[in-house]
C-alpha cells in the first residue's frame, strides 16, 4: 500500500514540475533567439540594434568585400569604420529606391 500511495504522490509531484520545466525553458529559448544588443555609432553618433537583420547586412557587407567573416566586435576600428559608411550609404540608397 505505501508503494502505491508513493507512485501517486509522485506522479502527481511530476504531473506539477514538468510543465512548468518546460515553459521555463521555453521562455528562455524564446528570449535568446530574440535577443538583440545595441551598438554605438562612434561615426555617426547614433546607436542600432545588432539583430538578426543587422548581422545580415553584415554578412553581406563581407560578401560584397569577398572577405571572410570575423565577428564584429573583433573588427579594428577602421573595419568598423568602414561597415557603417556602407551601411549608411546602403540604407540612403534603399531609402532613395523607395521613392
Amino acid at each position: 500500500m505505501k508503494r502505491i500511495v508513493s507512485a501517486v504522490m509522485l506522479a502527481g509531484l511530476a504531473a506539477v514540475a514538468v510543465p512548468s520545466m518546460v515553459s521555463a525553458q521555453a521562455a528562455t529559448t524564446t528570449e535568446e533567439h530574440h535577443r538583440t544588443v545595441r551598438v554605438y555609432d562612434p561615426y555617426r553618433h547614433d546607436y542600432h540594434y545588432w539583430s538578426r537583420k543587422e548581422q545580415a547586412a553584415y554578412r553581406e557587407y563581407l560578401r560584397e568585400r569577398h572577405r571572410t567573416y570575423v565577428a564584429y566586435q573583433q573588427q579594428r576600428a577602421a573595419e568598423r569604420r568602414a561597415y557603417w559608411q556602407w551601411r549608411h550609404e546602403r540604407e540612403e540608397r534603399l531609402e532613395h529606391e523607395r521613392h
